[in-house]
């Protein structure tokens, strides 16, 4: 073999050449590094190209920053009162007009959704709590103890609502004196939980029924992990997406359901501001001067509209069967 064979041989690119590792290794990381997505990450991926998710959470974020900072929306105080101005038209100076106690309108529909919301999410999440705990407990170990839960669920599920919420805030809030808002605000919250909570036992109930038999369980049982843990670390978080669901619709409703025992006069009351008190102070009033029905009414039905829309949403994108 000639010299200027050999220095070829060993000069030469050996194996692939310097540009194939610099094009393979990037394919090969971003491959390694994509991880596949769980159940609440294909859940947010497909909620955030629905329209309707979109649109309501927009009016809720609008409604939170409402409830919470009224000031930038507007100045006036929502308990001021002019006889002088009472039941006047919408007009420049006051877009919603004035109540029959000459308070403007606009001013107490903007402080109306901070007590409408509170009772909202406060009943929502009691309702929640309760009814998880006592559905975890009754679907994990069944038995006797799922049958006294569900038994003694049910005795609240029969209770008509109103009928139930008359006997509590009747009893539990006389009607004479000035309402203390703290008080009356936290049996309305309370009410609407105690007669509310079996629909979510039985939701997590069933969840839990269906988890208790998978392998991990199973395993995690085998392997001597108390009921607690097991209930903890591997039915809760895997029970919980029925839940939510449930949840947001239902936040929508007990808003509603506030506005209704105000309607009625068993919920909250002036000095409390709130939409379900403008709609009972406008009853007698509603042909004559319909604004002040139109507007506060308005607000309650976006506000439920909006957490029902949510709550769809929220429905389609956990269940992969709506995919």
């Amino acid at each position: 073999m000639t010299e200027q064979s050999t220095s070829s041989l060993t000069s030469g690119p050996v194996g692939p050449t310097p540009t194939e590792p610099e094009t393979a290794v990037p394919a090969a990381a971003n491959a390694s590094s994509e991880k596949p997505r769980g159940l609440w990450g294909d859940a947010w991926r497909d909620l955030r190209r629905r329209p309707i998710f979109l649109i309501s959470m927009a009016i809720i974020i609008v409604l939170l920053v409402m409830a919470v900072f009224p000031q930038l929306f507007t100045s006036v105080d929502p308990n001021h009162q002019d006889l002088a101005r009472s039941r006047q038209a919408p007009s420049a100076q006051a877009w919603f007009g004035y109540d029959l106690q000459g308070r403007d309108i606009f001013a107490r529909s903007i402080y109306g959704a901070r007590a409408s919301i509170v009772v909202g999410v406060l009943a929502t999440l009691l309702t929640v709590v309760i009814g998880s705990v006592f559905g975890l407990i009754a679907g994990y170990f069944g038995g006797w103890l799922d049958n006294v839960l569900s038994r003694f669920g049910e005795i609240f599920l029969g209770l008509p609502f109103v009928l139930g919420a008359i006997v509590i805030l009747t009893t539990l809030n006389p009607a004479t004196g000035v309402p203390d808002p703290v008080r009356i605000t936290t049996l309305v919250i309370v009410s609407i939980s105690i007669l509310s909570w079996p629909v979510s036992m039985r939701i997590m109930r069933s969840a839990a029924i269906s988890t208790r038999n998978q392998d991990y369980v199973k395993a995690a049982r085998a392997l001597g992990a108390s009921p607690t843990r097991i209930i903890l670390r591997h039915l809760l978080p895997n029970c919980l997406a029925p839940v939510l669901v449930y949840a947001t619709i239902a936040l929508g409703t007990f808003i509603a359901l506030e506005a209704t025992l105000s309607f009625l006069g068993l919920g909250l009351r002036s000095p409390v501001v709130s939409w379900g008190v403008m709609i009972a102070d406008s009853r007698d009033y509603i042909t004559i001067s319909p604004h002040l029905l139109i507007f506060p009414a308005g607000f309650l039905v976006v506000t439920v509209l909006a957490f029902v829309m949510l709550g769809d949403a929220v429905r389609d994108a956990l269940d992969p069967k709506q995919r």
